[in-house]
């Protein structure tokens, strides 16, 4: 079985002052897998990322909030993470066995950071790590474009560290 990981799609990220490549494509699709995953009955999984007291990121920090943009029924488990995998210092991995789940199928922000970090630590931990390559984006860096720094991690990614999806051709 597989479950949903969301990384990341938080008010700090969203609606922060520099705005993700394609991110309301982005929040249409995390709903989509959020419906199929929901429809599917598998167990669905949200990381918050947060940071040091005194941070603007720091607990309890609005900028933390998931993006009221996805639409949460209540029966998600949303968790913080203080570090880019999202298996590091959490019980992600405990309760993706304590539930059954196999394989994590994993979208989100920000794709050099998060995303790749989680998909390679979910193969890793001996988790069968899917990756939605619509389903994660980025801001631009002062070295590249955000589009290119999703097509170069879906190229990398694929095969070694995860299977690439599309959310069309998905199902859970």
């Amino acid at each position: 079985m597989y479950a949903l990981l969301i990384l990341d799609v938080q008010v700090g990220l969203v609606h922060g002052p520099e705005k993700p490549w394609r991110c309301e494509a982005l929040l249409e699709t995390v709903n989509i897998l959020l419906d199929k995953a929901r429809s599917a009955g598998a167990p669905i999984f949200i990381a918050r990322h947060i940071g040091p007291a005194g941070s603007p990121i720091e607990p309890g920090s609005p900028l933390t909030m998931v993006a009221q943009e996805l639409k949460l029924l209540g029966g998600e488990v949303v968790f913080e993470k203080r570090r880019p995998n999202a298996f590091e210092m959490t019980d992600l991995a405990g309760n993706l066995r304590a539930c059954g789940a196999t394989g994590v199928v994993i979208a989100g922000m920000k794709t050099q950071y998060c995303v790749d970090s989680t998909c390679r630590a979910a193969r890793d931990l001996g988790f069968d790590a899917v990756l939605v390559a619509d389903g994660h984006t980025c801001t631009d860096t002062p070295v590249m474009k955000a589009e290119d720094i999703v097509a170069h991690h879906n190229a990398t990614l694929d095969g070694p560290f995860c299977q690439l999806v599309l959310t069309q051709d998905w199902r859970f």
